[in-house]
């Protein structure tokens, strides 16, 4: 489970303080598909960092499994969300010059497998996602659909439980960003959590629950996707 309490982040950067989030509370249980819409501006990626454990509130508490994130030494937040996170953002953050297996090794590298079984491991995530046939070539080589599908394999490389997506379709023509959506659905099926970014509200209604942002405050926490879905 991941959990939220009365969280609030202010920036204070130039001039006045800017809040982000204004006491955020919300559960989000294992299991769940969870997206997070509102307009530009709104706090929605903040909420995301924050659940992830990469972006520290000014006040409250987010909790992974019943551990406090923000109360863990940076090394072992670390690890944890190496063990239990999985992050799949809009702008893929592939490596360049490392071909697509190479990239997907590199969270099994740090994870300590040998390289046997990085390369096994990585070929296989691959082949599931279509791109058996793409292993040797680098981002700049692929386009930006298979760009992004080599991100989700290296975001499943060790395993999470949770899946966290900000604006995973963003930059997708209509087939590949319902393609990737199928796999988020797959995943989801297979018992793992997952929380997305979007601002796109035929993407959205694809979760099975709906949390609307505006200012900072959750202003609708729509659960009748999910009843939908159950039923």
């Amino acid at each position: 489970m991941l959990k939220m309490e009365a969280v609030t982040k202010t920036y204070n950067h130039r001039g006045p303080a800017v809040t982000v989030l204004s006491d955020v509370t919300l559960e989000i249980h294992s299991g769940d598909f969870v997206s997070i819409v509102g307009p530009s501006g709104s706090g929605k990626s903040t909420l995301l960092l924050a659940l992830g454990g990469m972006l520290s509130p000014s006040s409250g508490k987010v909790e992974l499994d019943g551990e406090s994130l923000y109360e863990l030494t940076p090394d072992r937040r670390a690890a944890l969300r190496g063990q239990k996170i999985g992050f799949v953002f809009q702008t893929f953050n592939l490596v360049p010059y490392l071909s697509a297996l190479e990239n997907v090794q590199v969270p099994l590298f740090l994870a300590g497998l040998s390289e046997p079984d990085q390369k096994n491991r990585a070929a296989d995530l691959l082949e599931r996602l279509g791109l058996g046939d793409r292993l040797t070539h680098k981002p700049s080589e692929l386009s930006v659909g298979q760009q992004q599908r080599v991100a989700l394999a290296r975001m499943l490389a060790n395993d999470p439980g949770m899946i966290l997506a900000d604006e995973p379709t963003g930059s997708l023509d209509p087939e590949t960003s319902a393609q990737v959506m199928a796999f988020l659905e797959e995943m989801n099926h297979e018992g793992r959590t997952v929380v997305m970014v979007t601002h796109d509200p035929k993407v959205a209604q694809r979760a099975k629950r709906t949390l609307k942002l505006n200012n900072g405050r959750i202003l609708c926490d729509d659960l009748a996707n999910k009843i939908a879905h159950v039923a």
